[in-house]
C-alpha cells in the first residue's frame, strides 16, 4: 500500500467523491460511505481503505475550517497537508453553485416559526478551551477570506435576518408580550443598511434590543466582518446593542449573542483603508 503524499489528481477525485455524499447526507437521500470507499479504491495509487476514510474526515476538517457543511458521519482531523485545502478550494471553484445552494431558504411560516432559535454562550464564555486546530482553522479561513465570503452572500445574510426575526417575535409571544411583538421591526429591510444594526426588537421588559445578525453555514468560531459603522453604533448604545451570531445555518441554526465591547470577545483586525489624496 502506498504510503506517499497524495497527488492532485487522487486529492480532486477523493474531494469530488466526498462532495457527492454530502449533497446525498444533507438532501437526506440514502447513500453507501462503504460503497463510495470501494468505487474509489480503484482510481487512486494504491491506497488503503483506511487511508481513503482518513482522506475523508481530514476533507471535513478542511470544510470547518471554511465554515461548511462536513458529513457529521467523517469527524474532522486536521493536521493535513495545504495541497488538500488547494483541491476543495478547485472543487468549489468548479461548482459555484454549490455555495449558492441555500439561496432559497425562507424563514419558517405557521407553528415551526413559533420554534425559538438555540441559543448557547459564546465561545469566549464556554468552560472549553479553545481547539488544539484552532490556528489551522483560522489560517484556512483568513487564506480564502471566509468572513468575506459570508458577507456577500446576501441571500444567506437574509434568511439568517428572516429567521432572527421570526425568533424576537416568538420570544416575546412567549413572554406573554404580544404587544411589543407587534413592534419589532427589521430595520435592514425596511431602511436599508446604515442603521448599524438589522432588528429593532424588545427584552420582555421592554427594555430596546438592536440586533446585528451575522449569518454563517459554518461553525461557532467562523470569522465574520463588521462594519465601522456597525462598531460605532455598538459603541455609542452599549446597552441596547448586541451581535446575534447565527452559525450551523444551512443544517440546524444555533446562535449565540455578543454584547459590547467587541473586544472582549474577538479580535478585530482591520481589512480595509481608505486612501485620501495628501
Amino acid at each position: 500500500m502506498s504510503n506517499g503524499a497524495w497527488t492532485d489528481q487522487e486529492n480532486d477525485l477523493i474531494v469530488a467523491d466526498y462532495f457527492a455524499m454530502l449533497a446525498d447526507d444533507i438532501s437526506g437521500r440514502p447513500y453507501n460511505k462503504a460503497e463510495h470507499r470501494r468505487a474509489l479504491l480503484p482510481l487512486l495509487n494504491d491506497r488503503s481503505e483506511g487511508a481513503v476514510e482518513f482522506k475523508h474526515q481530514n476533507i471535513s476538517a478542511v470544510l470547518k475550517g471554511l465554515g461548511e457543511d462536513w458529513i457529521p458521519g467523517y469527524k474532522p482531523a486536521f493536521n493535513f497537508q495545504m495541497t488538500l485545502v488547494d483541491a476543495v478550494a478547485r472543487w468549489l471553484a468548479l461548482n459555484p453553485a454549490w455555495l449558492d445552494r441555500h439561496s432559497g431558504i425562507r424563514a419558517p411560516t405557521g407553528l415551526a416559526e413559533a420554534r425559538p432559535i438555540w441559543i448557547g454562550p459564546p465561545p469566549t464564555l464556554s468552560n472549553q478551551p479553545p481547539p488544539q486546530e484552532l490556528e489551522q482553522m483560522l489560517h484556512i479561513a483568513r487564506k480564502f477570506d471566509v468572513a468575506a465570503r459570508d458577507e456577500r452572500n446576501r441571500a444567506l445574510g437574509r434568511a439568517g435576518e428572516e429567521r432572527v426575526l421570526a425568533h424576537e417575535h416568538a420570544a416575546l409571544k412567549s413572554a406573554g408580550r404580544d404587544d411589543l411583538a407587534r413592534k419589532v421591526r427589521w430595520v435592514s429591510e425596511e431602511d436599508g443598511d446604515g442603521a448599524g444594526y438589522d432588528i429593532a426588537s424588545f427584552a420582555p421588559d421592554g427594555r430596546p434590543r438592536l440586533i446585528e445578525v451575522k449569518t454563517t453555514n459554518g461553525w461557532e468560531r467562523t470569522p465574520f466582518h463588521i462594519s465601522r459603522n456597525e462598531l460605532a453604533v455598538a459603541e455609542e448604545r452599549r446597552s441596547e446593542w448586541s451581535l446575534f451570531r447565527l452559525w450551523n445555518f444551512a443544517r440546524e441554526p444555533k446562535a449565540f449573542e455578543l454584547h459590547p465591547p467587541l473586544e472582549a470577545h474577538v479580535s478585530l483586525t482591520a481589512t480595509a483603508f481608505q486612501a485620501s489624496f495628501r
